[in-house]
């Protein structure tokens, strides 16, 4: 029998090396590698190397794709909501979710609220190796959930999972958590980069050969991703982030790789005594409280996935006693923001460079489109200038390096979503405002081509 040798593996990229150095020649991240250890194949593997991969039974049979494009995948709805319309439309049969978040956001709550919503229809299997079924069991009945129907183990090793799920047969499947499973074929720790991999390696395979659907909790790193090879993120079909304010009864499920579904779909939670429960109108509890019009504040209509929703931004510009003023941004990319008050500068005749500005968007929520640009600037505008924009005024719109209002995509669902919620006039790139008519309800609609119209129409 050959030897078994030792490969070193980056933890972000993947990529491998017969000996130890400091850096990553493929993605130049510094001391990544950790040691791998490659077993040779198994003579049973070279005897049949028509076994099914992770594409499934059928993957070594030619087809026409003419023939399997009418296929539409199975899919189970979980009754939550929020949590089926980041899967993009339910659960798909054979699919893997890895779910990531901080500790103690809700993951393992989700997942066991999910198995219990699924109940009889769906027989679940919840395999921990982190806590024990008493511990399992207590949380279930706290948060009230029918214990009959839903089926635990603690167990760790990925084998033995494997053996009881045949076993069993469950439709749905969720490992809490992958950086504790660990497989006998490698010596290496659990939780290392080999036995992570390989361990997800055979929970794939094992969904993909028989249709069960696999959650898959993911611990995350300080950096905030998830902790582990990066090919990890790789391997299954969807990632899903919850996202919240320490402190905060919140939390932001959001899409980051879907392959079933639209990607940065976002669910929104509030956390309760009972557990997660969705907030069908997640665009009143961004925006704020104020009884009347305050000075620094605006609300934008961002897009998440596949519907708008109404944030509020707040900025706050003051007299910096620094050589080098700050620039604080929470929720939006830093960068832009100081791109932005250049061209406010330029391009608005305010002159911020000798002010400290910070940016921060209500509810913990990150905006990663550029239709925040035209409220950011309006409210950093109306803070330094300590004049409040008119009340019930939204915008949206990208703004350029010549000072230019770009269109976005979906005005028209935006601004239905702001007359919807009682918005009486939004500021608008022209070529987002309708053609035939200026007001939608009671929404006036003023189209600006320039962010110069864009601050004349607030003062």
């Amino acid at each position: 029998m050959a030897k078994a040798k030792t490969a070193y593996v980056c933890g972000d990229c993947g990529a491998e090396y017969p000996k130890w150095q400091g850096q990553c020649e493929a993605c130049g991240a510094w001391n990544t590698l950790s040691a791998f250890v490659v077993q040779p194949a198994l003579k049973s593997a070279v005897a049949n190397p028509r076994g099914s991969g992770y594409a499934g039974v059928d993957a070594a049979r030619v087809q026409p794709l003419a023939g399997v494009a009418g296929e539409v995948e199975t899919r189970h709805l979980i009754r939550i909501g929020e949590l089926d319309r980041v899967l993009g439309g339910g659960l798909v049969e054979g699919s893997v979710v890895l779910v990531g978040g901080d500790p103690g956001i809700g993951k393992s709550t989700l997942l066991l609220q999910t198995l219990a919503a699924l109940g009889e229809r769906l027989s679940g299997l919840y395999v921990s190796g982190e806590e024990s079924l008493a511990q399992i069991a207590a949380r279930g009945h706290r948060l009230g959930l029918e214990l009959a129907p839903l089926k635990a183990l603690a167990e760790t090793c990925v084998e033995r999972i494997l053996e009881r799920s045949r076993e069993e047969n469950p439709r749905v499947l969720v490992v809490d958590s992958i950086q504790t499973i660990w497989t006998e074929t490698l010596p290496a720790a659990p939780g290392s980069v080999s036995q992570v991999r390989e361990a997800a390696a055979r929970l794939v395979r094992f969904a993909k050969e028989t249709g069960t659907c696999v959650f898959l909790v993911g611990h995350v790193t300080k950096e905030g991703g998830i902790a582990g090879p990066r090919v990890l993120e790789h391997m299954v079909d969807a990632v899903l982030y919850f996202e919240g304010e320490v402190g905060s009864r919140f939390r932001v499920l959001r899409a980051f790789k879907n392959r079933f579904g639209a990607v940065n779909e976002l669910g929104v939670f509030a956390m309760g005594d009972k557990g997660l429960r969705e907030v069908p109108n997640p665009s009143s509890i961004f925006l704020s409280g104020h009884q009347g019009a305050t000075p620094g504040s605006a609300v934008m209509v961002t897009r998440e996935g596949t519907r708008p929703l109404l944030v509020e931004v707040q900025a706050l510009v003051d007299q910096s006693s620094l050589g080098n003023p700050r620039r604080v941004a929470l929720g939006l990319e830093q960068n832009r923001l100081a791109m932005l008050l250049a061209v406010l500068h330029r391009h608005g005749g305010a002159a911020v460079f000798d002010q400290d500005v910070f940016v921060n968007v209500v509810g913990g929520i990150r905006v990663q489109e550029t239709a925040a640009d035209l409220p950011v600037l309006l409210a950093v505008l109306s803070s330094f200038r300590d004049r409040a924009l008119p009340e019930k005024t939204v915008a949206f719109g990208e703004v350029g390096l010549s000072g230019e209002v770009r269109p976005v995509p979906n005005g028209e669902e935006r601004l239905k979503e702001a007359a919807h919620h009682g918005f009486r006039r939004a500021i608008v790139p022209l070529a987002n405002a309708p053609k035939k008519t200026s007001r939608i309800g009671e929404l006036e609609i003023v189209g600006v081509e320039r962010l110069s119209e864009a601050i004349d129409a607030v003062a």
